[in-house]
């Protein structure tokens, strides 16, 4: 759930964004100091999903930009869990252990919170969809949110179904539902590091 100060969009021309993420992704954050969102793609309180949420007030509309940007970063879980099973398809040698090369990703949902310009409204794809124009600092961000792990049975199978849920299957929602039902827990930057130090 985003924090109290992070529900209104920023002043001085910035936005408050939400980017779809995963531990990988924070990984490379903290050694590069700086994300790129994937297709520069985010989430936003934008006018369009005002709009869509009429009754909402601005904490509620960002939960809610929060809540399709989690959803994302499962789309990105699926996508790390393909790539690494294609790369221990190629050829290689095992392991110390004789295991092979795959390594499935930390199933755990990660949203990075940022404040941002020149992100542009996208109402063509989804109502609160922006697409940003640039990488983002490790300066702008806010806040990082996280799966505890308590989560990740959930988020493994959410992952699994999350291609069907798209497509409109009732059965997959209810399993997203189930992932969904627990809260990312939120990390100020300087968390980051030494969170990951125990993933």
């Amino acid at each position: 759930m985003p924090a109290p100060s992070e529900d209104k969009r920023s002043n001085g021309g910035t936005m408050r964004v939400y980017v779809p993420a995963t531990v990988a992704m924070l990984r490379e954050l903290v050694t590069a100091r700086e994300i790129r969102a994937i297709n520069d793609t985010a989430f936003a309180v934008t006018p369009a999903l005002r709009e869509a949420y009429a009754y909402g007030d601005d904490e509620e509309l960002a939960e809610v930009a929060m809540s399709e940007a989690a959803r994302a970063s499962l789309r990105l879980l699926a996508q790390e869990r393909e790539d690494a099973s294609a790369a221990d398809a190629g050829p290689g040698e095992p392991d110390a252990e004789g295991e092979g090369h795959y390594h499935a990703p930390v199933y755990r949902r990660a949203v990075i919170a940022a404040d941002v310009t020149g992100a542009i409204s996208r109402p063509d794809l989804d109502a609160g969809v922006v697409r940003l124009s640039a990488a983002i600092g490790y300066d702008r961000i806010a806040s990082v949110h996280v799966d505890l792990a308590e989560a990740e049975p959930e988020v493994a199978k959410a992952v699994t179904v999350i291609d069907a849920a798209d497509l409109g299957s009732e059965d997959a929602e209810f399993i997203l539902g189930d992932a969904e039902d627990h809260q990312l827990a939120w990390y100020a930057t300087q968390e980051l590091p030494f969170l990951l130090e125990l993933l």
